[in-house]
């Protein structure tokens, strides 16, 4: 059995708790001493708690990148252009990031999103997969994982909504939500 594998991890489902269950991993490895990198594909004009949280750690240990302008409108209308740019210029990054070997686990978070929009085309992002190092740990998140991820995952999880506070008009919590 291989014990330097870097995995192929997917959150999904449409439960609270993808990026967080992304974050936990990652203040694990981080524990372990390992240099961690997260990309938001999305997020973007909020400010989050786990921008701080990441702040708080030794310096160089753990880095967000938010890459994109905040929630994507989506409907009848493809996405804005300017998001499809952005979440292309996120992976291209996310690519170069994964051969430069500076980090140990790389986190794409909501790049589930990215795709099921059409933002991102799921060949290329699976064909990039394959050819990161073989010891580099990568962390997919967000709803609607494509079933080409899936395929290639080592790990998935879903994460299934059973209640949420939402249904009982209770607004997003600091320190939960955000």
């Amino acid at each position: 059995m291989a014990e330097n594998k870097g995995l192929l991890i997917v959150y999904t489902g449409n439960g609270k708790g993808k990026t967080s269950a992304a974050m936990g991993t990652a203040f694990r490895a981080v524990g372990q001493g390992f240099k961690v990198l997260m990309v938001q594909f999305i997020k973007g004009s909020w400010h989050y708690g786990e921008l701080d949280a990441a702040k708080m750690l030794p310096e160089g240990s753990f880095e967000i990148r938010v890459m994109g302008r905040g929630f994507v409108k989506i409907g009848a209308e493809k996405p804005d252009p300017a998001d499809v740019e952005m979440a292309q210029k996120a992976w291209a990054m996310v690519v170069d990031e994964m051969r430069g070997g500076r980090f140990d686990m790389i986190i794409c978070d909501e790049i589930n999103y990215a795709i099921h929009y059409g933002m991102l085309e799921i060949d290329r992002v699976v064909a990039d997969l394959k050819t990161r190092p073989e010891t580099l740990h990568v962390i997919c998140t967000g709803r609607n994982a494509h079933p080409k991820l899936v395929e290639a995952a080592d790990l998935v999880s879903e994460i299934k909504q059973v209640k949420h506070p939402y249904e009982q008009g209770i607004l997003a919590q600091r320190g939960i939500e955000y």
